[in-house]
């Protein structure tokens, strides 16, 4: 089963710093905290001098719940104010790491629904508080620097190789991707961003690019069995990117691009993976997808970026002489 797709980039750039920023950039440090032991009496006070709607409980320094406005409310309904925070506090916890993405924590928020994810080191140890307003706050900052960057570097992604004179030039990029392996999932992506931006490539391509790999590198994270392999492909007028795996596969591929699908178990979206928007974000940032899966064979995904004018119709000879070679 084969499916082509002709996209135009749709990322803004706002959702594309969302994968580059990492939780500690934007999060709030300074956190006002308490007990369990502490009374509920105790958060009036608390609430309206700190302007907040809810904070984490800690005990030794280990976060152990959150308490909210709304568990204030249940105190005062049940006339309990002199009750310890324990008793009222959730302890249902959705964290993230300092380390993590922004784009993590974006998931956790949209499939959480809670006001506030606390932030903790590897540890476990309180690292600092994340608000949507923090989040909104972060971006709006990246942005306005980012500007003064882009008209710094003043390169063109066209010219990567501009200086290279070779009938077939291209630098390829390979990643052995781990099933299961969150802790390392994403890295790949920062590589290759990293790699285009010193190459000379614009801030758009670069982020277009590592948008593509995060989401075709959390796929094989997420779905494989034996994890699968990245292989990114810079060429003068076009990147090429593709994600090989040998299983599951994907039962109705046209389902599987329809965004919000998801078949990630339920443990796996409980840490904030998974949400289902994975290919339809690729296709918004990419200028051709390819994807042909088979159920129990595995999947071959295909992206290319055009970098110049007329760099489809090079691609289809690149390709063509791939193929006679």
């Amino acid at each position: 089963m084969k499916q082509k797709e002709k996209v135009t980039a749709g990322i803004t750039r706002a959702e594309a710093l969302s994968y580059e920023l990492r939780v500690k950039e934007v999060m709030t440090r300074d956190v006002v905290t308490v007990t369990p032991s502490d009374k509920m009496a105790l958060l009036f006070d608390l609430f309206q001098e700190g302007r907040i709607s809810g904070t984490p409980v800690v005990a030794e320094g280990k976060l152990v719940g959150v308490v909210s406005v709304k568990d204030l409310v249940d105190a005062l309904r049940q006339d309990d104010l002199n009750a310890p925070i324990g008793d009222y506090m959730s302890s249902c916890l959705h964290t993230v790491l300092a380390d993590d993405l922004l784009i993590k924590a974006l998931e956790v928020f949209s499939q959480t629904q809670v006001g506030r994810l606390p932030v903790v080191d590897d540890d476990g140890n309180l690292a600092g508080i994340l608000t949507k307003g923090d989040i909104a706050n972060g971006l709006l900052k990246a942005l306005q620097s980012d500007r003064t960057e882009e008209e710094i570097r003043r390169y063109r992604a066209s010219h990567l190789f501009e200086d290279i004179v070779s009938d077939r030039t291209s630098l390829i990029l390979r990643y052995r991707v781990q099933p299961r392996d969150f802790s390392n999932g994403g890295m790949a992506s920062a590589y290759v961003r990293q790699a285009l931006l010193r190459l000379g490539a614009s801030l758009e391509v670069a982020r277009r690019t590592a948008i593509a790999v995060y989401e075709a590198e959390m796929n094989l994270v997420i779905h494989t069995i034996n994890g699968g392999l990245l292989r990114v492909e810079v060429q003068p007028h076009a990147i090429f990117i593709e994600a090989l795996d040998d299983g599951p596969g994907i039962e109705d591929v046209e389902l599987a691009m329809q965004p919000g699908y998801t078949t990630t178990p339920p443990e796996i979206k409980a840490l904030g993976f998974g949400a289902g928007f994975g290919l339809s974000n690729i296709k918004r940032c990419v200028d051709k997808m390819w994807l042909q899966s088979r159920p129990g064979e595995g999947t071959q995904l295909e992206i290319w970026i055009y970098l110049e004018p007329g760099a489809e119709q090079r691609t289809i000879e690149t390709i063509f002489d791939r193929m006679i070679s």
